[in-house]
């Protein structure tokens, strides 16, 4: 299984940016997914996660209502809206797949991330 995310970038701070992860090898849709994010000198955290189908979201606290996961099984690819950014979002943004949502905090593959930068 292959995860490859794209749409990082830079951004100034207000202004949102949407991130995609392609997933191939295996079928999609057998697969909860997530998006977690490492910024300079600190641990991995969650972010979003979304059920096998897209029926259950979860979210890091702190980014609720800020931030969307969705995913499209024919596409094969899991997206994370980000608005309103801060400069405090800054981090490499990585994808994960799991078969369970519940375990997706130690996913069975991650992608290899995307960097992305809000300036103040």
């Amino acid at each position: 299984v292959q995860l490859v995310e794209s749409g990082g970038g830079l951004v100034q701070a207000g202004g949102s940016l949407r991130l995609s992860c392609v997933v191939s090898g295996r079928t999609f849709s057998t697969y909860a997914m997530g998006w977690f994010r490492q910024a300079p000198g600190k641990e991995r955290a969650f972010v979003a996660a979304i059920s096998r189908s897209g029926i259950n979201r979860s979210y890091a606290d702190s980014l609720k209502g800020r931030f969307t996961i969705s995913r499209d099984n024919a596409k094969n690819t899991v997206y994370l809206q980000m608005n309103s950014l801060k400069p405090e979002d800054t981090a490499v943004y990585y994808c994960a797949a799991d078969q369970q949502m519940e375990s997706i905090g130690s996913p069975d593959y991650w992608g290899q991330g995307t960097q992305v930068t809000v300036s103040s």
